[in-house]
């Protein structure tokens, strides 16, 4: 039997009291993140573009109204990748593409898995079994503590792969083959004491980043990385994190995946354009200018009049632009 996968944000209020207001956050803006698309403005005037998404919103009877892609009404997905070029990966391919990132860390191929190819022609991975084992001058902790980037990242499915976007089939905790659900196999292989555990998993959250235009998809980025937390705590210690924990490593994520648009470096649709108004002498009108913004007109991304986004970096525990990590 196939076991397909959803996120119920009613489930999420009542196991999880006040953590669904912390994903929704924007740390930016100290404000809800927004829609950020059309797709919803049909139930009404707080669904529209500019609308930021409140709890009430997408629960209650509300509860269905953010789904992953793949049980959204084909129209609509046709829609988004033609408008928003949104393209969502099969898990084989995110697995291939991490497996070259990982190759080059570890020097070595097929550490985390294998990539085959299946009886029906589908490509698919077999999942190492043994204990990963580090290069001699690199440990596990380096490991759990390097960066990683997913851009325009909508459902998060190269940071933790909970189901594959394209058919929804849940995939098991071991065969798991995201960026950060391989920091969390090495966390889970070489840390057994719970207080330890939380320690060098905050780490892993604290280095695992992303960035989402669409309010709907990032939204469902945050609770897939919140729920990859807590379905590998149960897994590892066969019981339930406490909420401060699941709250912790729910502000850790508020701040790591974010919303922005990617070419600008700001928040969505933030740029504007301003009038400008001349009195000149013996003129009986006034005389209007439309000023563009400048990063807008001349495509330089560090002079936008938009809000520029903020992520923390956590190595001094302050937040700082995205965009002046950039290269001139």
């Amino acid at each position: 039997m196939q076991v397909v996968i959803d996120i119920l944000e009613n489930e999420l209020i009542e196991n999880y009291p006040h953590i669904l207001e912390i994903l929704l956050r924007d740390q930016t803006t100290q404000k809800n993140i927004f829609w950020a698309t059309d797709n919803y403005e049909h139930l009404g005037d707080s669904y529209k573009f500019d609308s930021e998404i409140l709890p009430d919103l997408i629960t209650g009877e509300n509860g269905n109204v953010i789904m992953p892609r793949v049980q959204k009404q084909k129209v609509l997905q046709l829609s988004r990748s033609k408008e928003m070029a949104e393209v969502f990966t099969p898990s084989w391919i995110c697995n291939a593409q991490n497996n070259m990132v990982d190759n080059a860390w570890f020097d070595r191929a097929d550490v985390f898995n294998k990539e085959i190819v299946l009886e029906n022609k589908t490509k698919s991975w077999e999942t190492t079994k043994e204990k990963i084992i580090f290069p001699k001058d690199k440990t596990w902790k380096d490991y759990v503590s390097d960066t990683r980037l997913e851009i325009t990242c909508g459902e998060a499915p190269y940071l933790v792969s909970r189901y594959d976007t394209t058919t929804g089939k849940f995939i098991k905790i071991e065969d798991r083959i995201g960026l950060l659900d391989r920091k969390l196999r090495i966390v889970n292989e070489n840390v057994d004491d719970i207080e330890n555990w939380l320690k060098a998993t905050q780490i892993a959250f604290q280095n695992i980043y992303g960035f989402e235009w669409q309010g709907d998809n990032l939204l469902l980025a945050r609770e897939n990385l919140l729920f990859t937390f807590i379905e590998n705590y149960q897994f590892k210690f066969k019981n339930e994190p406490t909420i401060e924990n699941i709250k912790n490593i729910a502000e850790i994520i508020s701040w790591n995946i974010w919303q922005m648009d990617g070419l600008k470096g700001v928040v969505p649709s933030s740029c504007k354009d301003k009038i400008e108004e001349t009195v000149e002498l013996f003129e009986p009108t006034p005389k209007t200018k439309i000023k563009k913004c400048p990063g807008c007109e001349k495509q330089n991304i560090k002079r936008h009049n938009g809000v520029y986004c903020n992520i923390m970096d956590w190595e001094i525990n302050k937040p700082i632009r995205f965009i002046d990590l950039l290269k001139n």
